[in-house]
Order: C-alpha cells, then sequence, then structure tokens
C-alpha cells in the first residue's frame, strides 16, 4: 500500500474462440475481461497463472453456464467469477473474512466490468459461520490456486465437502500449480468421501504458455481437477 490509498495495474484477458484459417477473415465471438491488480506483495492482489486457466476453462463451456449458480472460494481478483458472470451465470464471490481488502479487490473488479448483480461475502475455509450457512443452493465452487499452503488442504476440503452435502449435484472446479510432487491432495479426498477427474488442459485450448492475450500461464505446470461426491453422477 502507499500514502492515499493501493495503487492498481489495470490488466486486460480478452477471450476469444480458436479459429482455421478459413475462419481469419470472420468475426468471433470475444469477452474482455478488465482487473485492476493491485501493485501489492499479499495474496489476492494480483492474477495468478491458474486463474487464467481456470477462466478459459469458463469461457470454453460458456454455453453451459446460462442459469447457473456458481460460488467461487478464494476468489482474490476474481477473473474466473467475472468471466462466469459475464457468460451468463449467477455469481458469488467470496474470500476470507479475515482479509477485508480481498473482499474489496472483489468489488473492484465487479465494478470496472459493470457487474452489479454479483454478490460477495467473506467465507474463511474450515470455519462454520454464518455466510457459509445462509447461502443458496449453487451448482458449481469454483478456485484457482487455493492448494498453495498445506496447511490450509484439509480446511479447504471440508468446507467444499459442507457445500457438496448441502448441493449433492454439484462440482467443485478447480486449477493448482504443481510446486512439488509431495504435496497431494488423494488422502484428504478419500477421507472426506470426494472424488475427481482430472481435465486435460488440452481439452479445453489451455495448453499454451500464453491465454486470453496474457503472459499468463507462462511455463508453470498448471493442472486442472473437477471433485464431486463420490457417489454423485459424473454428468
Amino acid at each position: 500500500m502507499c500514502e492515499g490509498g493501493p495503487r492498481f495495474d489495470i490488466k486486460e484477458y480478452r477471450f476469444a474462440e480458436e479459429q482455421d484459417k478459413r475462419e481469419r477473415e470472420e468475426s468471433r465471438p470475444e469477452l474482455v475481461v478488465l482487473i485492476p491488480e493491485v501493485l501489492d506483495s499479499q495474496y489476492g492482489m494480483y492474477v495468478w497463472p491458474c486463474a487464467v486457466v481456470l477462466a478459459q476453462y469458463l469461457w470454453f463451456h460458456r454455453r453451459m453456464l446460462p442459469g447457473k449458480r456458481i460460488l467461487e472460494i478464494g476468489a482474490g481478483m476474481s477473473l474466473p467469477g467475472i468471466v462466469a458472470a459475464k457468460c451468463g451465470a449467477e455469481v458469488i464471490l467470496s474470500d476470507t473474512e479475515e482479509l477485508p481488502q480481498c473482499l474489496k479487490n472483489c468489488e473492484r473488479s465487479c465494478r470496472i466490468n459493470n457487474l452489479l448483480g454479483v454478490h460477495i461475502l467473506g467465507l474463511t475455509w474450515g470455519q462454520i459461520s454464518p455466510n457459509l450457512l445462509s447461502l443458496p443452493e449453487v451448482d458449481i465452487i469454483l478456485a484457482s490456486d487455493v492448494f498453495f499452503e498445506p496447511e490450509d488442504f484439509e480446511d479447504i476440503i471440508t468446507t467444499v465437502y459442507f457445500l457438496m452435502k448441502r448441493n449433492p449435484d454439484a462440482q467443485f472446479w478447480t486449477t493448482y500449480q504443481v510446486r512439488s510432487s509431495n504435496w497431494s491432495i488423494e488422502a484428504l479426498l478419500y477421507k472426506w468421501k470426494l472424488k475427481n477427474v482430472h481435465v486435460p488442459l488440452r481439452s479445453f485450448n489451455a495448453d499454451k504458455e500464453q491465454l486470453a492475450s496474457s503472459p499468463l500461464p507462462g511455463r508453470h505446470t498448471i493442472e486442472m481437477m473437477i471433485i464431486s461426491l463420490a457417489g454423485a453422477s459424473d454428468t
């Protein structure tokens, strides 16, 4: 932070369909999202590589989003949630109640993208709070790069499990950066009776060093998975 308030750097993310040579002369669907990154070193103050990959997945599957209610946890700058809202989903953005600045980031991202109907609330992983209990039914839970600190992994999984027990058909769409071969959530998924399906990046045109006209995700190793209750249908 600096005197007079934080400084911002407005980043533009431009999502568009890939085209072959015959189609390049024709207009193509495009979505532009602006993100006011805060020039600060704290978590959640800028867009991480995983967020662009998850946003690309949402863009690729945009036709299924209208009518869906989507909750993004650990939203930070909220790029995936903003893309979902612009594609017609009803979106709730959340981040920790312990860092009000993160919630202000969500508000700022909505405002600059003219999204006035997006709900924003504080949710702290691992806590059964009034905000968590008051959530409406959700179809999809989003999170990008929340599996960062191993000590947080079970709090995240228990929060997702709580939401899925209330919404048995919901899915958890998440991207994460591979930082250590020793870090895994497989045992926690088994403990909390959850299952996961790996989603290849090439299946949604995300196997590139640059997405959405941005330099991200770069050369980071990003993975995506869809998590659901172990007894739930895959449809």
